[in-house]
């Protein structure tokens, strides 16, 4: 195909996009963009930007789960991987190293000088089901200990350490061995540690699903446990790593150097997937530890030549344009706006986080009326609510955010690290009106909120 006619494909086929999907893919999806208005059919993507078929603008606070750190369509990324494609490369020999995989590790690990290896993956549920191998190939545990909301992934291994039955219910026996424990519970960490049975714990720095941020002594403490009875301490950066929080890497905000970090998402420049462990010496030489083992894991597509020139030139726009200082910084007034609406608005509960990831928390309100409007909400549907915040946020404001989890009454705000004070200024008006005229029963928001209540009870009733 060429590109000329893969232009044509796209625009003869492009009005197909929901009905293709309904029929070859999740049909499901398909239903849950339709209901909620999601459904804005974007053609384009640049920076922080998304544009639809009338070319109007959003601004997306979701980056593909975290994936676009940079934007959509960074050149530096771009034409890095056109100068790859160009420079016919002998990729993928396999019985041979890659030059960019050296490289591309080496830059990692002078972000993490305590670390030595680097194992390279496809993916983020990849390198969680890696690193969990490892942990148990070298200290002859079984025991894998996590913690309660976490989100490591939904392949097998990975699900097995998920602390949210929403999606591992319904998929039959998971591996043996795993040990939750609620997150910032230290008592409960070192007891589940205490039988010496345990390979690892792994536990994401601020969790992902609500936006949860440790207790300023939890996560050195939790390494502390680990070391005094021999466990593997793994920290899930998938999410939070790469500026994302404001520090290269989530653990620095409390001085940890956990034994093994978990990179991806934004690694990948927002264009060829990719995912990394990396580890101390001490573990990677007990899995890959004779000659006949060096093959004893591994992944076919890993160390591509794509995704590792991918992973140079993140680094070196991250680098090149302070992306981790513009993190900390537009989050800090980000953070400050939010703080000034929880004060302003009672239905605002809670607002959480590090850099720009940032969770705001709505919880029932004091005011009779609003009281009434909620508990209606929430009998329907629990976390119901967050939907008449983020459907007219996208609707009237062009902003798309996302709620922070099943049955989650945070809404989560995790946009491109390049983001400006312009930008803040159109995320701070917007929600505060939205979250103002949802104090205004009846009102606008609350119509919606019927509507929605109507659709959940319907498809309540055809479930039964």
């Amino acid at each position: 195909m060429t590109p000329e006619n893969l232009a044509l494909l796209l625009a003869e086929r492009d009005a197909d996009r929901y009905s293709l999907h309904a029929r070859y893919l999740n049909e499901q999806m398909v239903r849950v963009l339709q209901t909620i208005g999601f459904d804005r059919e974007y053609r384009r993507g640049q920076g922080q930007y998304l544009y639809d078929r009338a070319d109007d603008r959003y601004l997306d606070l979701l980056s593909g789960f975290g994936v676009f750190a940079l934007g959509r369509n960074h050149p530096t990324v771009r034409d890095t991987l056109k100068a790859v494609l160009d420079s016919d490369l002998p990729n993928l020999v396999q019985l041979d190293v890659s030059t960019l995989a050296g490289i591309l590790a080496e830059r990692l690990l002078k972000y993490t000088p305590y670390l030595d290896k680097v194992f390279f993956a496809n993916s983020g549920a990849e390198s969680v089901e890696a690193a969990l191998k490892f942990a148990r190939g070298a200290t002859g545990r079984d025991g894998l200990v996590y913690c309660g909301h976490a989100f490591h992934g939904l392949s097998y291994g990975a699900l097995s350490v998920n602390g949210d039955g929403i999606f591992r219910n319904g998929f039959g026996s998971l591996l043996p061995g795993c040990t939750e424990v609620p997150f910032n519970d230290l008592a409960a960490l070192e007891q589940a540690l205490a039988s010496r049975t345990q390979a690892a714990f792994i536990v994401e720095p601020i969790q992902g699903k609500g936006v949860v941020v440790p207790d300023d002594n939890y996560l050195r403490d939790a390494l502390a446990l680990c070391r005094k009875y021999g466990t593997i301490f793994i920290a899930d950066e998938i999410q939070t790593g790469l500026g994302r929080t404001g520090r290269f890497l989530a653990c620095e905000h409390w001085g940890v150097e956990p034994d093994m970090v978990l990179l991806s998402k934004s690694l990948s420049g927002g264009h060829v997937p990719v995912g990394a462990v990396l580890t101390r010496k001490a573990i990677f030489d007990k899995v890959f530890d004779r000659m006949d083992r060096a093959v004893v894991h591994g992944s076919t597509f890993s160390k591509n030549d794509l995704a590792m020139a991918a992973g140079l030139a993140t680094l070196n726009v991250i680098e090149n344009e302070k992306l981790v200082e513009n993190a900390a910084r537009m989050g800090t007034r980000l953070i400050k706006a939010f703080e000034g609406m929880a004060e302003r608005y009672e239905l605002v509960k809670e607002v959480r986080g590090k850099g720009l990831m940032i969770g705001l928390e709505f919880g029932a309100p004091r005011s009779l009326k609003l009281k009434a409007s909620w508990n209606l909400l929430e009998t329907a549907n629990s976390g119901l609510f967050c939907q008449l915040i983020v459907i007219p946020l996208l609707k009237e404001h062009h902003i798309l955010t996302q709620v922070a989890g099943h049955a989650s009454h945070t809404i989560k705000l995790l946009p491109p690290l390049i983001i400006n004070d312009e930008d803040c200024a159109w995320i701070e008006r917007s929600f505060d009106a939205v979250i103002a005229d949802a104090h205004r029963v009846p009102g606008a928001v609350w119509s919606l909120g019927k509507t929605l209540v109507e659709n959940a009870m319907r498809a309540r009733a055809a479930r039964a």
